[in-house]
């Protein structure tokens, strides 16, 4: 490629403009897909639940359920911050801060109410792998990233998708 400091032709500066357009189309585009989808609540296959209520899910994020009902622990995972599930999860379920949840779980754990925090991942690759092979495991993610094989919660009786389901993304996420 030859850069040059002359003023640019009409063409050029057509074709410059074109590709810069199509470019941020492109990018706009994969921006709407990755925030699309749901949240959805999965877990580990082997854990024998269907269905939480909302109330439910909320004992066990806050870590003041620490047991499947079968006896087998669970292991939170969750989203490290300025992730978007994060975010759903800190509005909708814990109702706190990025600060207050933080402070939450070191207080948890100094009270001894919690031997550790939840374990925190970068994506939600790395959140689906870690739920396939933790027995126990829990986590949110975005609905179109849950591969074949994890066990999607219904909450409430709902799925990801449909109306009135508890952890829709606004329209503004």
């Amino acid at each position: 490629m030859r850069f040059s400091c002359r003023p640019a032709s009409p063409s050029e500066a057509r074709r410059w403009l074109a590709s810069a357009v199509t470019a941020l189309g492109l990018l706009a585009a994969g921006a709407g897909a990755a925030t699309a989808g749901d949240i959805a609540v999965v877990v580990h296959p082997e854990v024998k639940v269907d269905d939480l209520t909302f109330a439910e899910l909320r004992k066990i994020l806050l870590g003041d359920r620490q047991f499947w009902s079968t006896g087998q622990q669970v292991t939170l995972i969750v989203r490290a911050p300025g992730a978007a599930e994060r975010q759903v999860m800190l509005e909708k379920i814990y109702k706190m801060s990025e600060a207050q949840f933080r402070q939450y779980w070191i207080a948890k754990v100094f009270r001894a109410q919690a031997t550790s925090g939840p374990k925190v991942v970068v994506s939600n690759q790395e959140s689906v792998d870690l739920v396939g092979v933790l027995p126990g495991a829990i986590a949110l993610v975005d609905a179109d990233d849950v591969p074949a094989g994890l066990k999607v919660l219904q909450i409430d009786g709902l799925e990801p998708g449909d109306a009135a389901y508890a952890l829709a993304r606004s329209k503004s996420e």
